[in-house]
């Protein structure tokens, strides 16, 4: 018997941003400690296998530097000077500076500010409650989701597709725009797996060589924002080679020849000169989808995250349906199955006490909302009290000088509960300490997956951290709401309601199955029986300004951006930040392996195996600048500067540069993190953060002055 086997094991599910949301075994040395964290065999998407930063967990939830007991400022904001408190006194001090806020501005200059941090759903979801009831200021969760949603649901119209685990079953699997080894790992469990069975062919498009491209049989580095480009020149080559389905276009599709008259200027030399690929990798790639039936195209997040970001997604959906691959098991393309869940949050979140008329904010436009941007208020009162569950915005939003300037007003009072002492929580005025996942009871679904996964509470926080839940729970009786629906319950309550309107059991029920598979069947994954518009139909020419999605803004929030710029049939739209003279270099900014978000940025593997934040980009590049290798480099544009570490690497375009990973602001020499380049504009036609499309300069050292 191995020492695994010896151990009490405990059932969970990974509780971060990640679509794989893994099922969980976890080793449980006592009634507060942790081993090693491992995938769950049975679990037949998560299939054993987790990344490394959650097999070593225990370096979280045991870290020395974890917070344990509410704090109160003492000096001025930032300067690290705290107080400790009671609970009790510090419910007490946040309930008092939120009702002296209402009854200053009203209701709407309270802002309950939340986001991923714990996909859990009572810990995550439950500040909704405390808002309706409150009638606090709205939220618009835009920042990961919209861009990719949007441009899925246009052309799909429902959010799901064929079964994950069908990868292994597939002749070629596209894993587009994902570094899915680094941020989703059980994608290359199953295209390895169909690699290993079936010779299945292995293609990786991307903006760099990363981690995932590695272990491509065919890799395509392109150029930031333009694979919308290189999917009009992929339909091109179909249409014009005899590879289209003209069966499957003709019955499912709403205009196949619109869109192939269309694609007739979008040639492979048309995209080779946008995307930076040569002909040939176009034409290969093309044939490769042309002639493989049973192609599986996996759609990430990352090349979404551009102003064109939903016109890109699009096009790239658009491909499965000209070669049919919708029809074949192990064919179609799949972005999420967030849309296949259907719990009724409602008591959970107090949706029968929500007001139509209280505005929402747009959470990406923080740093415009905190400094009283006309457009981002919607015409309400500034926000003066902030509560903030889950997220750390002072490090990851976009505009990060405007997202500081706003916590550093001496007119806002900030509350953030929070595990760790984040860039955020260092700006507030009062920090509660919180649990962490295999501290409390929650369920979790998986976007990138099929399964409800219980993760149950499997040992006691150390003496100080509260839920979520708790936080929410105490701030109701203070704030004079406690008696209002949905309010009074505990985690497990909350659960057995959720499970229990969708016929799904309890909690008790979910703690013995441990996951429920929710996957559709076969011609529903597939959209046999038609796609999610009301005529069935897959949508080549989309409509941008009147489809529903899954996190459409609020009518009172209009549409952003330039929406009359959006194409009318697949295309490449140059919405993005184009190089210029002045700002010759594209940057984005792709997640680190050992970090999510900036979550694991304070453990020490992580830290040491991320070394120093750096700039990537080309020998070729760097010799025109003057740089060596390792040498420091000013990168800037119109909205700050700031420096990194040069790192020569020729697995990437010329023009191009990456910083990895989201390091604390504080790792930086000025204190400054490369959100401090990101742009908060919100993109057409919902909204969502354009993170990895930013046009910078670079400078030599020497002309930093230092």
């Amino acid at each position: 018997m191995n020492q695994h086997a010896k151990l009490r094991i405990g059932h969970s599910a990974c509780p971060h941003d990640c679509p794989s949301t893994c099922a969980l075994e976890v080793e449980l040395l006592d009634s507060n400690r942790v081993g090693r964290v491992y995938g769950a065999k049975a679990n037949s998407y998560t299939s054993g296998v987790i990344c490394a930063k959650v097999a070593r967990y225990a370096d979280r939830v045991h870290h020395p530097d974890r917070l344990l007991k509410p704090l109160v400022r003492a000096g001025a904001k930032g300067d690290g000077i705290w107080k400790e408190s009671s609970w009790e006194a510090a419910f007490d001090l946040v309930a008092e500076k939120f009702i002296k806020a209402e009854e200053m501005y009203g209701s709407e200059t309270v802002w309950p500010y939340y986001y991923a941090g714990t996909m859990g759903l009572v810990q995550r979801d439950g500040i909704h409650r405390l808002r309706h009831a409150k009638k606090y200021s709205g939220f618009f969760g835009s920042i990961c989701t919209n861009l990719a949603w949007t441009g899925w649901m246009v052309g799909a119209g429902a959010l799901r597709g064929p079964d994950p685990r069908e990868m292994a079953k597939s002749d070629c699997v596209v894993i587009w725009g994902t570094n899915a080894v680094v941020t989703q790992v059980n994608v290359m469990t199953h295209a390895i797996k169909a690699r290993k069975e079936r010779k299945a062919k292995i293609v990786v498009i991307d903006v760099y060589e990363n981690a995932t491209m590695k272990q491509a049989d065919l890799g395509l580095v392109l150029k930031p924002g333009t694979d919308g480009a290189l999917a009009c020149a992929v339909m091109h080559v179909l249409f014009r080679d005899g590879f289209a389905d003209h069966a499957y276009l003709d019955k499912y599709t709403d205009d196949p020849r619109g869109l192939e008259q269309h694609l007739r200027t979008r040639t492979p030399d048309w995209a080779a000169a946008i995307t930076g690929l040569s002909v040939a990798e176009i034409e290969t790639f093309a044939h490769l989808v042309g002639t493989t039936k049973k192609t599986y195209f996996r759609l990430g997040y990352g090349f979404s995250r551009q102003r064109n970001g939903s016109v890109n997604m699009h096009a790239a959906a658009s491909i499965a349906a000209v070669t049919g691959a919708w029809q074949y098991e192990g064919g179609g393309a799949f972005h999420s199955n967030s849309g296949i869940f259907k719990l009724n949050q409602d008591l959970l979140e107090g949706t029968a006490l929500r007001d139509p008329n209280v505005r929402h904010l747009d959470h990406s436009r923080i740093g415009p909302v905190l400094t009283g941007a006309a457009d981002a208020l919607y015409g309400g009162p500034p926000v003066t009290a902030l509560l903030i569950q889950n997220t750390n915005p002072v490090n990851v939003a976009p505009e990060q000088r405007l997202v500081k300037q706003g916590f550093l007003r001496d007119d806002l009072f900030t509350c953030v509960h929070e595990q760790f002492m984040t860039d955020t929580a260092r700006l507030a005025d009062v920090v509660l300490p919180a649990t962490m996942f295999l501290e409390h009871d929650d369920i979790y679904k998986g976007g990138g997956n099929q399964h409800i996964t219980l993760g149950a509470k499997l040992i006691d926080p150390p003496e100080g951290p509260r839920t979520n839940h708790f936080v929410i729970e105490e701030l109701a009786k203070r704030l004079g709401v406690s008696d209002r629906p949905g309010f009074g319950l505990t985690e497990k309550e909350h659960i057995d309601i959720i499970l229990g309107k969708r016929g799904l059991g309890s909690f008790d029920s979910l703690g013995e199955q441990k996951w429920i598979d929710m996957q559709p069947d076969f011609e529903a994954a597939h959209f046999i029986d038609g796609f999610g518009h009301p005529d069935g139909k897959f949508r080549f020419r989309p409509d941008w300004s009147g489809q529903a999605a899954p996190n459409r803004p609020p009518r009172s929030m209009g549409l952003f951006g330039p929406v009359e710029q959006l194409p009318e049939f697949p295309d490449h739209v140059e919405l993005i930040e184009v190089a210029d003279e002045a700002h010759p270099f594209r940057l984005t900014t792709s997640p680190a392996r050992t970090f999510l978000n900036s979550t694991f940025a304070e453990t020490p593997v992580s830290k040491e195996k991320e070394g120093r934040p750096v700039l990537l980009l080309h020998p070729d590049d760097a010799a025109e600048l003057g740089l060596a290798d390792g040498s420091r480099v000013e990168v800037g544009n119109q909205r700050g500067e700031l420096v990194l570490h040069a790192k020569f690497f020729d697995g990437i375009q010329r023009g191009v540069v990456i910083a990895e990973g989201i390091w604390p602001n504080s790792a930086h020499e000025r204190g400054e993190g490369i959100n401090v380049l990101t742009g908060a504009d919100a993109p057409a036609p919902y909204g969502g953060a354009a993170l990895h499309d930013n046009k910078v300069w670079l400078r030599k050292p020497q002309e930093l002055g230092v």
